[in-house]
């Protein structure tokens, strides 16, 4: 069975690579984008008042299937798989390729070489640009952005623990679907976390709990260790030290730090028991 989630197909029209594995009208090869915008969202049906599904930041790269002639495109993201639609004038054609990511939680672009200039975008952590130059403190992109050095780092940059990264969203408000520091949700918050650190990450919490690490048997899930992860149904939370975990969350409609004990039984109080804890 194929999960909806990342196949692009319908019964109009399907993926050419998908020929032969699934029914469909017609099979078409797609047309690669690149994400112009700082965030844009992915949803599930092409219009602005459709459920977001997840989001692709800048720089990200998505496979175009369809257009709807109404200002939206159908396709998958190259990163991560996820199908939905995304507004056309979120994406732009691009000849090259980027060269570095933002590092900060997020930062802003500034028309030119000074912190005075009014930005004219805020990107996030994971954004990724083609930098052209540099001038004094600033990256200066092939889009003549200027950022600041100190918040932009190379693609093969990696931080070394995905936790801090998390810890860094703490305060960052809950959004379904989201993936930024403007509002995200608990399984955006593990998958932009372990991205940073260089780990590829599914991007819901029901195909990060069957496809990332290994389960826990009773004995060990008594000895939590920090970068553990914690599942409920539809939820994730990573696992900070023996007392603490680190999660975005509906209850707090923020990311917060919490108690473990207290959040699992605050939760299991809610309806929702744990159902595995796996290990990275």
């Amino acid at each position: 069975m194929h999960d909806p989630r990342l196949t692009p197909a319908r019964p109009d029209l399907a993926a050419k690579y998908l020929e032969g594995t699934v029914k469909a009208a017609r099979y078409v090869t797609g047309e690669e984008f690149c994400v112009g915008e700082a965030v844009a969202d992915l949803r599930e049906g092409p219009s602005s008042g459709a459920m977001v599904a997840t989001q692709a930041l800048k720089g990200e790269r998505v496979t175009i299937y369809d257009r709807n002639g109404e200002g939206f495109a159908w396709g998958q993201l190259n990163d991560d798989g996820y199908v939905g639609w995304i507004a056309d004038a979120a994406l732009v054609k691009s000849a090259t390729a980027p060269t570095h990511k933002v590092t900060a939680l997020r930062t802003f672009a500034f028309p030119g070489p000074s912190i005075k200039l009014p930005p004219v975008a805020t990107l996030p952590m994971g954004a990724r640009i083609e930098v052209s130059g540099e001038d004094g403190t600033f990256a200066v992109t092939n889009e003549g952005l200027h950022l600041p050095l100190r918040h932009v780092g190379s693609l093969d940059a990696m931080e070394t623990d995905f936790v801090s990264v998390a810890e860094r969203f703490v305060g960052t408000p809950y959004l379904w679907g989201g993936k930024s520091s403007l509002g995200i949700d608990c399984s955006g918050l593990v998958q932009v976390s372990l991205n940073a650190a260089g780990t590829g990450c599914p991007r819901d919490s029901d195909m990060q709990r069957d496809g990332l690490g290994r389960a826990l048997d009773a004995a060990e899930a008594k000895r939590l260790q920090r970068s553990d992860l914690i599942f409920w149904k539809g939820h994730v939370a990573i696992v900070r030290d023996a007392d603490t975990m680190v999660h975005a969350n509906a209850h707090h409609m923020a990311t917060v730090i919490e108690n473990t004990k207290e959040a699992i039984a605050r939760i299991k109080a809610a309806g929702s028991e744990v159902i595995a804890i796996k290990r990275l």
